[in-house]
């Protein structure tokens, strides 16, 4: 039995893992169960799989959730610094990183440095610091299993191909909601549009990334990291019925993919019981209910978050962390209907023009560079009239 900590068991990759877990009881044991503020459904969580240890990173429902649960004899922390501690707990072997944004950081640093393997769903970490990351793995052998659809696809197209030399992975992308919009179209589309994935069921955060194609940017970078390529051998490619999840392309020409329903409890299932192909109920796909499957270039002039990500992942150092940072605010911005859908980008542009450039950044320096962009993000967003 695989004894789990999910960080992030509120959003909506914890809730779904938490599905997975109630598919194979036999499988898993839940350990310690984490959220960012909604303390409400921690609760009911908690009382459900009965962690050891529950924190709440929102410091002010400390009383709450621990006045529900401490009568169940469960452990209850909160703040980050608990957050980055729990992870290390020697009761634990697989930590499932689903928190959202650049708060995912510094736990999976002390994961990896506890040994622990890591199903990772928050792509901002190595988004902001794949550098410290990968070497981190390294030192202590540790293995990340992506959950991301997209590097799940990758990750299953290079089993088995240890000795073939990759030319290039295709990662796949719906387009988002406003994929044929033209530019004018989307001078006006609100925060209620944008969070209508045709697709995928997603948090807001990565939803509204999803339709201005920084998530795909954010995807690209994490690639890089996570199969050891360089920009040129990573495309990107739109695929609106999102069926096939990514591509590998081999240095004969032959291509891989991986196919299926959009359904995020599959990837998530084959990152915490890798290498087992556990049997499910879930939806099976038919040919026959999708008789077209197109494909086309990304629109990097209208969403040019995902051009900015391709320049960030070339120029390295701190540019990534930056535009995450930077992205976090005028996304939140956007969903407080304080800023438009185009000007997001334009934000996150002018923060890479303000910061100062760090070739070989330290954590320390990303720490840094993650506070600075993110207050003059706010002050750009300030400014705007």
């Amino acid at each position: 039995m695989k004894r789990l900590a999910i960080l992030g068991s509120t959003g909506s990759i914890g809730k779904q893992a938490l599905e997975v877990v109630d598919a194979n009881p036999d499988l898993f044991s839940v350990e310690i169960l984490t959220a960012n503020n909604n303390a409400e459904l921690l609760i009911k969580q908690a009382l459900k799989y009965k962690p050891r240890i529950v924190v709440i990173a929102n410091e002010e429902k400390y009383d709450v959730v621990s006045e529900a649960l401490d009568i169940k004899g469960i452990s209850v922390f909160a703040g980050n610094l608990a957050l980055q501690q729990v992870v290390q707990d020697d009761n634990i072997d697989m930590v499932l990183a689903a928190m959202v944004g650049y708060s995912g950081l510094l736990p999976v640093i002390n994961a990896i440095k506890a040994k622990k393997e890591i199903a990772l769903a928050n792509k901002e970490t190595l988004v902001v610091a794949g550098d410290i990351i990968t070497r981190l793995c390294n030192k202590y052998n540790v293995k990340i299993y992506p959950v991301d659809s997209e590097h799940s696809a990758i990750f299953q197209c290079l089993a088995g191909e240890t000795n073939n030399q990759v030319e290039k992975i295709i990662i796949t992308c719906s387009g988002g909601p406003f994929r044929s919009y033209s530019r004018q179209m989307l001078e006006n589309v609100t925060s209620k549009q944008a969070l209508a994935h045709p697709n995928w069921d997603m948090g807001a955060k990565i939803t509204i990334d999803s339709a201005t194609l920084m998530n795909k940017g954010f995807e690209v970078i994490e690639a890089k990291w996570l199969f050891d390529l360089s920009p040129d051998q990573i495309d990107v490619v739109v695929h609106p019925q999102s069926i096939i999840h990514s591509m590998v392309q081999f240095t004969d020409g032959s291509i891989k993919a991986q196919m299926g329903l959009p359904d995020m409890r599959l990837p998530i299932q084959y990152a915490l019981c890798y290498p087992l192909r556990q049997n499910n109920n879930f939806k099976r796909f038919s040919f026959t209910d999708y008789p077209e499957l197109t494909f086309s270039a990304p629109d990097t002039k209208n969403f040019s978050n995902l051009a900015i990500a391709y320049h960030a992942l070339r120029k390295g150092g701190n540019m990534a962390c930056t535009i995450n940072a930077a992205n976090e605010i005028a996304v939140q911005a956007f969903l407080d209907d304080k800023l438009k859908f185009l000007q997001i980008s334009e934000v996150i542009e002018q923060c890479t023009q303000k910061i100062a450039f760090i070739a070989q950044p330290t954590i320390d320096d990303y720490i840094e560079t993650d506070f600075e962009a993110r207050n003059i993000a706010t002050e750009i967003i300030r400014n705007i009239k």
